[in-house]
């Protein structure tokens, strides 16, 4: 017993505080998350399942011979001792406890550990000593990082059925019927994160085995999910440089497509040898319905650099970002116009559409740089657009551009990124900016005193009734990517729904990648009508204000 009356002490030296009497008798409620159980006991007593609030217990220097399955309940368990019992055997639901940071089994009768340990990617320390476990446990164990090394182990050798826990194909949600009564354009659109190689990594996603986290083996089901939605135009990001022409372009060119890239801009700085490692976006597209007329290239670090007079912050904080945004400026083939039931002639019109697709800075904590990045972005677009209009005028083709944005903008539906693309508008006071002081670099950015605004017409194809998430992991779980179109003069007909939450409930699939999901984000898919550009519509969704 410690000499502070309201301090008592273990069986084993941990010191608690006990509520005095006044405490209790103001009515104070009790808060207690760790639970010591000492004293011989050979078996643990249902109600223990219930205290679910526990997170750290201690059942060390007992008589237990088994822990039950319902351990799994205590899903808060940071700290787990059962060391010191006369535990033969481990329950397998003990894999399910992911929140532990200790997990102490030392001096039990342990000759085996059930592979599902594994998933406690979590786990600091694990306490095996005085077990009489199999050499090859013991051998990985004893070496140098030993517990990281075991549970990798162990994880890469829990069976994962091929086919049983597959999840289900993610449903096609129709919305409205194709106008026959006008020319149009039905295409489809795919906007995918694949995750390169290099970020693929067991310190990223302990929760997946090392082997499903292999390239080799991610990209089969990345090509496989790609080439079973089949778009006619497919925007891609994290595609590493030497994975784009050794794999995703040959592969592609196969099913008849075309595509183009650019790495982020560090590639510039390196050497032919790391630059093959860098990743960027990609733009494919269905050389049967598309021709390229011409590709541009964004880079948020150059503009940031430009726009940086006035600004410490725009150089601090936007410029040293490499994200890059890729654009390619295309025109509609006939084939593009023969699903609409028209006559042959019209399908001369060659309508250009500007395909973006960009990947926006990650961090949470710089939502300034993401929304600084976005505006950058509206900007050159339109200047790209302005351009394109004079391209397509010189040579003799329509000078009515639609735009297609796609991409992973690493911001949530109530940010100033999706709130700036989605209205048109944001406030130059906005959260985001972080009353950081940019007011005097982004003068140049179209708006007023109070507001940047940019002229496009967009809308998002998805919304969070429909999809609840695009990005999958442990630690987060949200909406990140979109599809915005010209609202003007495009049409959703249908969309591809989320992945089961049933499936990820019953298969306990704690985050992406996982070995039937190759990415850590999901695909998006829809299927869009385009009308031709009219004087009436003049550049697509562009309105002139």
């Amino acid at each position: 017993m410690s000499r502070n009356k309201d301090k008592h002490e273990g069986a084993s030296g941990r010191q608690y505080r006990i509520m005095s009497d006044a405490e209790r008798a103001a009515g104070k409620p009790g808060c207690w998350t760790a639970l010591e159980v000492t004293g011989g006991v050979r078996a643990l007593a249902p109600q223990l399942f219930r205290l679910t609030h526990l997170t750290e217990l201690y059942l060390n220097d007992n008589s237990l011979q088994r822990l039950p399955p319902e351990i799994s309940q205590l899903s808060a368990l940071h700290t787990l001792d059962v060391s010191n019992n006369k535990l033969r055997s481990l329950p397998v639901e003990l894999g399910d406890l992911i929140q532990l940071r200790e997990l102490h089994l030392n001096n039990n009768y342990l000759r085996v550990l059930p592979y599902e340990l594994g998933k406690l990617f979590h786990l600091q320390l694990l306490g095996l000593q005085g077990n009489p476990l199999s050499k090859e446990m013991l051998s990985i164990y004893n070496d140098s990082n030993g517990t990281a090394k075991l549970l990798s182990y162990m994880l890469d050798n829990l069976q994962v059925s091929v086919t049983a826990t597959l999840p289900p194909q993610r449903p096609w949600i129709p919305l409205t019927r194709p106008n026959r009564s006008r020319p149009t354009c039905i295409f489809t659109v795919m906007c995918y994160n694949v995750l390169c190689d290099k970020y693929a990594t067991r310190q990223m996603y302990g929760y997946c085995p090392s082997w499903a986290l292999e390239w080799d083996y991610r990209k089969k089901g990345i090509l496989d999910e790609i080439r079973h939605y089949s778009a006619d135009i497919i925007s891609l990001q994290e595609v590493e440089t030497d994975q784009f022409y050794s794999f995703f372009l040959p592969e592609l060119k196969q099913d008849g497509y075309d595509g183009i890239f650019s790495p982020k801009s560090r590639a510039k700085t390196m050497s032919e040898s790391e630059r093959k490692y860098v990743d960027g976006c990609a733009i494919f597209f269905r050389s049967a319905k598309f021709a390229l007329v011409k590709e541009h290239l964004i880079e948020f670090n150059q503009l940031a650099m430009a726009n940086s007079e006035g600004s410490d912050n725009m150089l601090n904080r936007v410029m040293p970002k490499d994200n890059i945004g890729l654009a390619a400026l295309l025109k509609t083939k006939e084939a593009a116009w023969e699903n609409a039931g028209i006559p042959s002639d019209a399908a001369t019109l060659g309508q250009p559409i500007l395909v973006c697709t960009a990947h926006i800075h990650w961090d949470p904590e710089f939502c300034d740089v993401k929304l600084i990045q976005t505006m950058m972005l509206s900007n050159e677009l339109r200047s790209i657009l302005d351009d394109s209009a004079r391209t397509l005028r010189l040579a003799g083709q329509r000078d009515n551009v639609q735009l297609l944005l796609c991409g992973d903008f690493n911001s949530l539906p109530d940010s100033g990124v999706v709130e700036f693309l989605s209205s048109g508008r944001v406030s130059s006071e906005h959260r985001d900016f972080k009353e950081l002081g940019y007011a005097g670099s982004l003068r140049r950015m179209p708006g007023s005193e109070h507001e940047f605004t940019h002229n496009f017409k967009l809308a998002s194809a998805y919304s969070e009734d429909i999809m609840p998430y695009t990005n999958y992991t442990f630690d987060f779980k949200g909406i990140i990517d979109y599809i915005f179109y010209s609202k003007q003069s495009m049409t959703p007909l249908g969309l591809l729904g989320p992945l089961s939450q049933d499936w990820f409930r019953e298969h306990k699939v704690v985050g992406c990648p996982h070995p039937h999901i190759p990415s850590d984000h999901f695909p998006l898919l829809v299927e869009l009508e385009m009308c031709p550009s009219t004087s009436s519509n003049s550049n697509g969704l562009i309105g002139r204000r």
